[in-house]
């Protein structure tokens, strides 16, 4: 029998719903994989980029920047 798969954080992982039981030998053969295909793997996600981004504003900023933002752009009356 040959189940193909891919491998996810170190974890191979089975094309379809197929299951094997637990305690089950198995044979891996690596196929190679394009380049294409490779970086298509590794690309981050939107939550991988945002998190990069996190704290980035520096420090010295107002702490009720979040809330009042409006009087700090425009001036109008704080919360």
């Amino acid at each position: 029998m040959s189940i193909e798969g891919t491998v996810k954080n170190g974890v191979v992982v089975l094309r379809g719903r197929r299951k094997l039981p637990d305690g089950t030998t198995v044979l891996v053969t690596v196929k190679a994989v394009s380049r294409k295909r490779r970086a298509k793997a590794n690309r981050s996600t939107l939550a991988d980029k945002l998190l990069k981004l996190a704290g980035a504003a520096g420090p010295g900023l107002p702490a009720d920047l979040a809330r009042n933002h409006d009087h700090y752009l425009y001036g109008v009356p704080k919360k």
